[in-house]
C-alpha cells in the first residue's frame, strides 16, 4: 500500500513538473514568439516603396571590405556596376587580400568611375581586419548617407533608390534589410530557414524602430546609415575589435538615439553566403560564440533554448496527454506557423518549417562547435589572421 503511494505520489509529482515546463515553452511561444510573427507582417518591404527621382537622392558611398573574395566578386561587381543611382560612390577596401582580388577591383574601377580602391597592405594591432577596412574605406569617402554592404552582395538596379524613398518616408538615420539569401538543397534550406526563425525571435526586428526599446539589427549585406549619425556614434573605431560588427554597428547607432528601423528586400539585394552545409558549419564558427559575447553562461542559455522551445515539444507529442497535450500543441502549431511564414519570405517552401527539429539540432551543433574551437584555439582564425580571445573579451560593444 505505501508503494502505492509512493508511486501515485512520483506520478503527480512528475506530472506536475511537465505541466510547468511545457506550459513555460507555450507561453514563451504564445507571449514573445506569436507576438514577434504578428510583428514581422509590419515590417516595410522595399518593393513597395518607387524608386526615388534624381533630385531625391542624396550622395551615396557604398562601401565594403574585400579579402581574397577572386571567386564570388566579379559577379558583386558587375551588379554593381549597372546600380542606376545618380550620386553613387563605391569605396572597396581591399584588405591584405593574397588572390586576384586586387586585380579584380582595379579592372573593375576602369570600366566604372564611381569605383574607388583602398589599398590595405598591413592590420594595425587593436583591430580586426573587417572594421580596420570598413574604417578606412569610410576615411575615404564622401557620401551623406554610408551603405555599408560585403564583397558578394548583389544588388538590383533600383535598389538603392527604392531604399533611399524609404528611409526619407519614415524617416530613418539608419535602415538595414532583410536581403535574399540563395539556396541550393535539402540541408541548406533546412539550415537556414532555421536561421531566419531564430534570427526573428532572437532580435525581434520590430521593436527596432521602436525608440522605447532596447532591440537593434544590423545585416551585413545591407546596412544604409546617415554619416552623421554614424560618426556621432564613433564610426568603426567603436567596433575596432567585434566580431559581429555588423549588429554592433546597429547596436551604437540606436543607443546614440538615431530613428533605426529593418525592412525586407528579397531579390533586390541577394547574397549568397555559404555553399553547402559544411561550409555552412565552417562559415559561423567565428560568429556563434561571439553572438554569446564569448561566455560559457550565455552559450549554454542559448543552447538549453533551442533544445527546449524547437525540439522537446516535437519529440514529446507522441507521449503527453492532457493539459500537457494541450501545451505541445500550442507550441508546435506555433513554431512551425512562424517558420512556416519565414521560410516563404525567404523563397523556399513553407513545408521546410517541418524540419524545424532538425535545422535546431545542426544549428545547437553549431553553437557548440563554435564554443569548442574557439576556447581551445584561445581565439579565432578570421580571413587567416589569429585574435586572441582575451583582447575579444576586451573588445566586445
Amino acid at each position: 500500500m505505501l508503494g502505492y503511494r509512493v508511486g501515485t505520489f512520483q506520478h503527480q509529482f512528475m506530472r506536475i513538473i511537465g505541466l510547468v515546463f511545457f506550459g513555460i515553452i507555450a507561453i514563451f511561444w504564445i507571449a514573445h514568439g506569436l507576438r514577434v510573427a504578428l510583428g514581422a507582417l509590419t515590417l516595410p518591404w522595399l518593393k513597395d516603396f518607387a524608386a526615388a527621382r534624381d533630385g531625391d537622392c542624396p550622395r551615396v558611398t557604398l562601401l565594403f571590405a574585400a579579402r581574397d573574395e577572386e571567386e564570388k566578386l566579379p559577379q558583386a561587381l558587375e551588379t554593381l556596376r549597372q546600380i542606376d543611382y545618380p550620386a553613387l560612390e563605391i569605396l572597396a577596401a581591399n584588405d591584405r587580400s593574397t588572390d586576384n582580388t586586387e586585380k579584380i577591383l582595379r579592372a573593375a574601377a576602369q570600366r566604372d568611375s564611381r569605383l574607388k580602391v583602398v589599398n590595405i597592405e598591413d592590420l594595425p594591432a587593436g583591430w580586426l581586419g573587417k572594421p580596420h577596412a570598413l574604417q578606412r574605406a569610410y576615411e575615404a569617402s564622401s557620401g551623406e548617407w554610408l551603405l555599408f554592404t560585403d564583397a558578394d552582395v548583389r544588388f538590383r538596379a533600383d535598389a538603392i533608390r527604392r531604399a533611399i524613398t524609404l528611409v526619407q518616408a519614415k524617416k530613418l538615420q539608419h535602415l538595414t534589410l532583410m536581403t535574399d539569401v540563395e539556396m541550393h538543397g535539402f540541408w541548406e534550406k533546412t539550415v537556414l530557414t532555421f536561421f531566419g526563425l531564430g534570427f526573428h525571435l532572437a532580435t525581434n526586428p520590430r521593436g527596432v524602430s521602436d525608440p522605447r526599446s532596447s532591440a537593434y539589427i544590423g545585416i551585413g549585406a545591407f546596412q544604409l546609415v546617415k554619416r552623421t549619425a554614424y560618426e556621432a556614434s564613433g564610426t568603426h573605431r567603436r567596433l575596432c575589435m567585434e566580431v559581429l560588427d555588423d549588429m554592433k554597428l546597429a547596436k551604437i547607432v540606436k543607443q546614440g538615439g538615431f530613428r533605426c528601423a529593418v525592412g525586407v528586400a528579397q531579390d533586390f539585394v541577394t547574397v549568397r553566403w555559404h555553399a553547402g552545409i559544411r561550409n555552412i558549419v565552417r562559415g559561423v564558427t567565428k560568429n556563434f560564440f561571439a553572438g554569446a559575447e564569448f561566455k560559457l553562461s550565455i552559450a549554454a542559455l542559448q543552447l538549453l533554448g533551442i533544445l527546449c522551445a524547437n525540439i522537446v515539444p516535437f519529440l514529446a507529442l507522441p507521449f503527453v496527454h492532457g493539459w500537457i497535450l494541450g501545451f505541445v500543441i500550442v507550441s508546435v502549431a506555433i513554431a512551425l506557423g512562424f517558420h512556416a511564414g519565414t521560410a516563404r519570405v525567404m523563397r523556399a517552401s513553407p513545408l521546410y518549417a517541418l524540419t524545424q527539429p532538425l535545422g535546431a539540432a545542426i544549428f545547437g551543433y553549431m553553437l557548440l562547435r563554435s564554443t569548442i574551437v574557439t576556447l581551445r584555439q584561445g581565439g579565432i582564425v578570421w580571413r587567416e589572421t589569429f585574435y586572441p580571445l582575451e583582447e575579444l573579451r576586451r573588445g566586445i560593444v
